[in-house]
């Protein structure tokens, strides 16, 4: 396994064995949003405004606040969604490129008749996928759902199995 420099987390050339563009899943989409902040909006004004007329003035400004932190989790949500891992299996190599939510990118490659590819089950019944090659490890998938991890470590494993036994080219 080596490390990439950013500048070098270039997309392999064809043909590819396995290419997955890994993304963190988010339920509600812009449309959710803009429908739930409405609702979060409105209610907090419908108090705020409910509060002042009993004399409770400084209410309206706590609703206020209310508002803004709901759209700031949103917001930092959101940014986290933008983290990514790109995994992708050449003749020869298996690259993996992870983005964080700030756009930064770092790469490793392994080779790919060494790699190992391992499910770690632990007792709460959640899941972590490791690529192990020449006695070091990389995690992966570690934003994707238990299941989906599973299946994602399904088909890479087959995917390295497979091109493992294809005749080599003379």
């Amino acid at each position: 396994m080596r490390v990439l420099p950013p500048e070098a987390a270039d997309s392999l050339p064809a043909p590819l064995h396995f290419n997955a563009f890994l993304t963190p899943h988010r339920s509600l989409g812009r449309k959710g949003f803009i429908i739930l902040m409405s609702v979060v909006v409105a209610v907090n004004f419908v108090a705020g405004i409910a509060f002042m007329l009993k004399g409770a003035w400084p209410v309206f400004g706590f609703c206020g606040l209310d508002v803004a932190l709901v759209w700031w989790a949103f917001r930092a949500n959101y940014r986290a969604a933008r983290a990514c891992e790109i995994v992708q299996l050449s003749d020869d190599e298996l690259r993996v490129l992870k983005v964080d939510q700030h756009g930064r990118s770092q790469g490793w490659v392994f080779q790919p008749y060494w790699t190992r590819v391992e499910m770690v089950e632990h007792p709460d019944e959640s899941t972590e996928l490791h690529l192990w090659s020449h006695g070091r490890n990389l995690r992966v998938a570690a934003f994707l759902a238990p299941h989906e991890r599973a299946d994602f470590a399904r088909e890479l494993d087959g995917a390295l199995r497979k091109m493992r036994q294809a005749p080599l080219p003379v």
